[in-house]
């Protein structure tokens, strides 16, 4: 799990072991054995290692996989992967309980859909997207002012 995620992440940002090393405090050759997973690292280097990559802790020993196939890397810290969905014949899909439980969300509740041609869907709850409408215009109507 650990070694699979230093090493997708070291190549998502382009690193070599060495500049990894460098920014951790270690060898190159030290890195290199927490990657083929001979050594594992202590916590204050897993912190390290979870600051220069921009992730916590908790994703950067964990292994999520899409639909227990394809490993995916770790999210960056805030944003998080809780897996697939599929849209039934109705059009309907069932948001994962993790994602639920964390935002809150319950039966009943309205979710506004947003959407970029590029990158794809956002839910988010209506109170928050009111909320910033309502801030977005207050902030329009004092600039008109000025």
């Amino acid at each position: 799990m650990l070694k699979e995620n230093l090493i997708m992440l070291r190549n998502i940002h382009g690193f070599t072991q060495e500049e990894i090393a460098e920014k951790i405090g270690i060898s190159r050759q030290a890195y290199a054995k927490l990657e083929n997973g001979t050594t594992v690292p202590d916590i204050e280097k897993c912190m390290s290692l979870a600051v220069v990559y921009g992730v916590t802790i908790d994703s950067l020993v964990k292994t999520n996989t899409l639909d227990g196939k394809e490993v995916l890397p770790p999210p960056p810290t805030g944003r998080n992967i809780f897996g697939s969905v599929t849209i039934n014949e109705r059009g309907q899909l069932v948001i994962p309980k993790e994602a639920r439980k964390k935002f809150g969300l319950t039966g009943g509740q309205r979710l506004i859909v947003l959407t970029d041609d590029k990158e794809g869907i956002a839910l988010v709850p209506a109170e928050m997207f009111e909320k910033k409408m309502r801030q977005a215009m207050e902030y329009a109507s004092a600039q008109m002012e000025e």
